[in-house]
């Protein structure tokens, strides 16, 4: 039984991990963006506003610029990149997982990706916890670092269906069960 992905299979896994990548962006956009905006709503002092201001300019920079500009949005596209070009019957079906490292990459990269999934639920449940608009003021901010990292991956994306060139490593540790069998022939060869 030939389990190696034909051509299409293989564009829509690239299009399925970037889509599903972006699809979980936009959700938790559309989860926050309306608690931002009650935070505005309201009556807000001079402090409250200080913190809005503070937190978005460093949310764009930190999470949006540094974070997904130049890291993450790289390397999703990197990965689905590889993967349009490797993928098993499984990593297809996996491709939004993968894209986002949660498994055949490196032991660090592994470890940095769930660790700092932790880490972000973890800031849901306090976020969660705290009352307006100290809540709606810090999901402001997540609500742009979160729109610059759709952005970024776009533009990442955009470039390399327009050059074919990788933007970066896309640091994958291949796995027999995650390898098609010509790329395994390949190995072994």
């Amino acid at each position: 039984m030939n389990t190696t992905p034909t051509s299409h299979a293989r564009t829509l896994a690239f299009y399925w991990g970037l889509g599903g990548f972006i699809a979980l962006l936009v959700y938790a956009i559309i989860r926050l963006a309306p608690i931002a905006w009650e935070a505005l709503q309201q009556p807000m002092s001079l402090l409250h506003w200080i913190v809005l201001i503070g937190n978005t300019l460093f949310m764009a920079y930190s999470e949006g610029y540094k974070g997904f500009q130049k890291g993450y949005s790289p390397r999703v596209v990197a990965r689905a990149a590889w993967l349009g070009q490797h993928a098993s019957s499984w990593l297809v079906m996996l491709a939004p997982l993968f894209c986002m490292a949660y498994f055949a990459a490196p032991r660090k990269r592994l470890l940095t990706t769930w660790i700092l999934t932790v880490a972000i639920i973890i800031l849901v449940i306090i976020f969660h916890r705290l009352p307006q608009p100290w809540r709606g003021i810090l999901d402001a901010g997540v609500v742009v670092g979160l729109s610059w990292g759709i952005m970024a991956t776009l533009v990442e994306a955009g470039r390399y269906l327009a050059t074919g060139k990788q933007p970066t490593d896309p640091e994958v540790k291949p796995s027999p069960l995650f390898t098609s069998a010509n790329q395994t022939a390949e190995q072994k060869g």
